[in-house]
């Protein structure tokens, strides 16, 4: 375990202090000029996120934050920060959560206790998991990378370091968005290493065919997507071309950070009261912050800029690197990439279990941690 050390947070006072200047300095936009969100987030909702941002607080964040364990090691010439939260079962499994954008290592922090001592949580000792949470490079408190190739590929083969440094030649790996990318690299780069994959947003795209032949609820994830690409992702396509151009406003202004990535929080949720209501308003401020405190919005940026030059850019392109490590998917209703379980199998060529829970969306972690919990654990039972 050389080159690990323990790596307690501590924000300076004075950006606390700068923070809340700013924010009570705030120049607002007047409001959107349409009865929904088709222009961005609407003004009630960021000013109720602002009021929240101004009362949040960050020393309690530290606090959770430095009770969990948190190194960085230097891995390819950069620092990687991350939780290592080891189970007192002598028999878990070594497992490994990805985060992605606009998301960070928060969207974990309420599934740890469960997942690494499920005894403790009314569980069964044999789900126990040791936790490896890393942040993206440029995320959080890893290094900002000074030099372009940091991409999903790359940051596989850091975790496949990370995990050997922590002792842990095979394990299992989950992600979502960005997530589900490096996850799925590691199984194609490492398939000997990985004992199981889940994920929540499978890397799998209809081929041409596929649009000839599907279902009707085929056609409607097809639609979504289609739709998602021409009215929802304008924002991957700016931080995708010229994210060093906005990365400059996400650092310098509080309220485009909390806007942009907001704006995120609200439309990749399952909002509906019956749901739960999506991402809460405090776990919205803590991610925020997080954002804010590490001054991440422009490196955060370019991982997109990095991440679409490196990604498959056809569904062909995606096939042609198939997945044999045994795969568990859970399909959230509300994310805006659906995925038919038809043409996920075609990639994950060894397709165990395919879940679609009626609640939920992008960030299960955060909106229905009990439910993620209930998964992951399904997902590894038969492959310990």
């Amino acid at each position: 375990m050389s080159d690990i050390e323990p790596f307690p947070i501590a924000i300076p006072e004075a950006d606390l202090v700068d923070l809340a200047e700013r924010l009570d300095r705030a120049r607002l936009p007047e409001a959107e000029t349409v009865p929904d969100a088709s222009q961005g987030l609407e003004l009630n909702r960021l000013e109720s996120l602002l009021d929240t941002w101004r009362d949040h607080d960050w020393r309690g964040l530290e606090e959770r934050w430095n009770a969990i364990p948190h190194f960085r090691a230097r891995i390819d010439g950069l620092g990687i920060a991350f939780w290592h939260v080891r189970s007192p079962e002598p028999t878990a499994l070594p497992l490994l959560l990805t985060h992605g954008w606009p998301g960070s290592p928060l969207e974990f922090e309420q599934v740890l206790g469960p997942l690494s001592d499920p005894v403790a949580y009314g569980g069964s000792p044999a789900d126990a998991f040791h936790l490896v949470v890393p942040s993206l490079p440029g995320f959080g408190f890893s290094e900002r990378p000074s030099e372009p190739g940091w991409n999903p590929g790359r940051t596989a083969g850091a975790w496949a370091e990370l995990m050997s440094r922590l002792g842990y030649e095979r394990f299992g790996a989950h992600g979502g968005d960005w997530g589900a990318y490096v996850s799925t690299e590691l199984a194609v780069r490492h398939p000997s290493r990985l004992i199981g994959l889940h994920l929540t947003m499978p890397i799998a795209s209809p081929l041409p065919e596929d649009h000839a032949t599907a279902s009707s609820a085929e056609r409607r994830m097809i639609e979504r997507r289609e739709a998602h690409l021409a009215d929802g992702y304008g924002f991957g396509l700016q931080m995708g071309t010229r994210p060093q151009t906005v990365g400059s406003a996400l650092v310098d202004s509080p309220v485009g950070l909390a806007a942009w990535l907001g704006e995120k929080f609200v439309a990749y949720a399952d909002t509906r009261p019956e749901a739960g209501g999506g991402v809460g308003l405090r776990h919205q401020a803590d991610g925020i912050s997080l954002y804010w405190m590490t001054a991440t919005g422009a490196s955060s940026s370019r991982w997109y800029w990095e991440a679409l030059r490196w990604a498959p850019r056809t569904a062909e392109a995606e096939y042609a690197h198939p997945v044999s490590v045994p795969t568990a998917c859970t399909v959230f209703p509300a994310d805006p990439w659906p995925t038919a379980r038809r043409w996920a199998q075609r990639r994950y060529t060894d397709l165990r279990s395919w879940n679609e829970p009626d609640r939920g969306g992008h960030f299960p972690g955060l909106e229905q941690p009990d439910l993620l919990v209930r998964e992951l654990r399904d997902a590894f039972r038969t492959l310990r």
